[in-house]
């Protein structure tokens, strides 16, 4: 594994620390719970970041998602579309994520997470060059989009540490 890639597997590892931290010991009503009703919920935060980044390696690998492949979908028995990554969500869309169990959150993330690492760790440093999207200007190469991946999954895992100190107040 080059220096690169392993920076890249530590990165990762540490969104699953703050994951398995933010969700140890709630009950699906403390996930569920929005600090002003409105706002986004422990469950939906992991859930999506964590559906963000099945998604995103998946496409970048050409493989299948973990959220198809594992039979998480029907576990989660969601209101929303096999595809959906809660991009663009409302506050109704994220108020119907609820009833999801900490175990279910914390498993599906690590399954997606060993699922990244597998990838990540196989990668040669000349890989991180390769475009994955072309959609954007300039297109987008695969380490660009680890990168993006990793900013954004630590960002709500933070949002999410931050509602879950909400929590005990």
């Amino acid at each position: 594994m080059s220096a690169s890639t392993a920076l890249l597997v530590d990165a990762f590892g540490r969104i699953r620390e703050v994951v398995e931290e933010v969700v140890d010991g709630l009950d699906p009503t403390e996930l569920a719970t929005r600090p002003d009703g409105r706002a986004n919920s422990v469950a939906w935060l992991v859930w999506h970041l964590t559906r963000v980044q099945d998604d995103h390696v998946a496409g970048a690998a050409g493989t299948e998602q973990v959220w198809r492949a594992g039979e998480w979908y029907e576990a989660f028995g969601l209101p929303f579309a096999e595809e959906d990554t809660g991009y663009g969500h409302s506050r109704k869309d994220v108020a119907r994520v609820r009833g999801v169990r900490a175990e279910l959150l914390t498993g599906y993330h690590a399954a997606v997470h060993e699922s990244t690492v597998r990838y990540v760790s196989a990668l040669a440093v000349k890989d991180l060059d390769r475009v994955v999207d072309r959609n954007w200007s300039p297109p987008v190469t695969l380490g660009v989009r680890l990168v993006s991946v990793i900013s954004d999954d630590l960002q709500h895992a933070g949002q999410a540490a931050y509602v879950r100190g909400l929590l005990g107040r």
